[in-house]
């Protein structure tokens, strides 16, 4: 009950207190599991309960998260938006390969982490959270990542709303297009906003759980080792396929159901987490995350120079895939350019939907090369 109701009332909280806002639902849903499994009240044997929790939700909450998408959405980006964002997808997966050669021999597992990342900084939490189960990934390795993760981002967001216009404005080319855009759009916090019917979700659940349903079925017919792989990019398929549905694709609370399941699954393995693991772990795995966070937006820049892009697609493109969609209309209000709002909107949703291969693909790949 705790798992499943927890998430109710944090975002109830989110929406009444603005300090629960500020910190973010995810972070605050991680701290309540964390408190949870230190009380030492959660009964003897739930371990097997907290796994049926933990490798439920997100399969749940991927194809809800994309039913909101748009396929077309990857065609109408302007040429200079697209091409920001295959340049800072390409940086990203630099820098994770630069930081396997610094760093793998600090961490047997490092190649699993690499692919989180891929995930995380080419879509969202959600990519993080599915990688998590793609790629069996330890409680604690997971938290340690996502909460590094947190941090960084917290500080790369900072730097680009104090520094980057200026900063990067001595290297690219200004902003020429119309800065335009009606003033609600400004205030788009998801994707999709949370309203409608009761009816509405039980559609949208009901179709989860069908994709989820045929999914696994498949998945059944490969080797086990390839089963929750094949399942996941199944899923992460079909969810896109769904989003041409127009009764998917137009309910306005599929992102905010699909967010239920994340706050779900974030409280589930966190309260399994043993923090005196999480205290003496090693170092280097923040150096890693700090390589590919900062690293990737120079790379970017540097790649940006040689491509004339404007300053502002690129902040707003790496704000996207970096620190996913809700924080696009920060950037945007900074650098009073509306226009970019729904571009950089877009771009995040395409990370969503592509997060999951492209992590996979190169944990795949540094496993290989390890």
């Amino acid at each position: 009950m705790f798992y499943l109701v927890s998430p109710v009332l944090i975002k109830w909280a989110s929406k009444h207190f603005r300090w629960i806002n500020r910190l973010g639902t995810v972070l605050v849903a991680y701290v309540a599991g964390l408190i949870l499994g230190q009380l030492r009240i959660i009964p003897e044997g739930a371990g097997v309960m907290q796994e049926w929790v933990m490798n439920l939700s997100i399969p749940l909450a991927i194809p809800l998260l994309l039913f909101g998408s748009r396929l077309s959405q990857w065609k109408s980006l302007a040429r200079t938006g697209f091409l920001s964002m295959i340049l800072a997808v390409i940086s990203v997966i630099f820098m994770v390969f630069l930081g396997f050669a610094l760093f793998q021999d600090t961490n047997k597992e490092l190649w699993k982490i690499g692919g989180m990342l891929v995930g995380v900084y080419t879509g969202g939490t959600p990519n993080l959270a599915s990688l998590k189960l793609i790629l069996d990934v330890d409680e604690n390795t997971y938290l340690l990542t996502h909460t590094y993760d947190m941090l960084l981002s917290g500080f790369y967001l900072l730097f680009l709303l104090l520094l980057g216009q200026k900063l990067f404005g001595m290297f690219l080319p200004g902003f020429t297009g119309k800065r335009e855009l009606n003033a609600d759009q400004l205030n788009v916090s998801d994707p999709n906003p949370i309203k409608g019917k009761l009816i509405n979700r039980i559609v949208l659940a009901t179709a989860s759980v069908m994709i989820v349903g045929v999914s696994a079925g498949i998945g059944s017919l490969v080797p086990e080792n390839l089963m929750m792989a094949t399942t996941m990019l199944l899923i992460t398929s079909f969810g896109m396929l769904g989003s041409v549905v127009p009764v998917l694709r137009n309910s306005p609370q599929s992102f905010d159901l699909g967010m239920y399941f994340i706050l779900v699954f974030s409280v589930t393995v966190s309260s399994m987490v043993n923090i005196n693991e999480m205290l003496h772990a090693s170092p280097q795995l923040i150096y890693y995350i700090t390589l590919v966070v900062f690293g990737s937006l120079l790379l970017h820049v540097v790649l940006a120079y040689f491509f004339r892009i404007d300053n502002e697609t690129v902040m707003v493109t790496s704000t996207a895939l970096i620190c996913s969609p809700p924080f696009v209309p920060v950037i945007a209000a900074a650098l009073n350019n509306r226009a970019l709002v729904l571009p950089g909107l877009s771009i995040g949703i395409i990370g969503y939907a592509v997060g999951n291969y492209l992590g996979f693909l190169v944990a795949t790949f540094l496993h290989w090369l390890g």
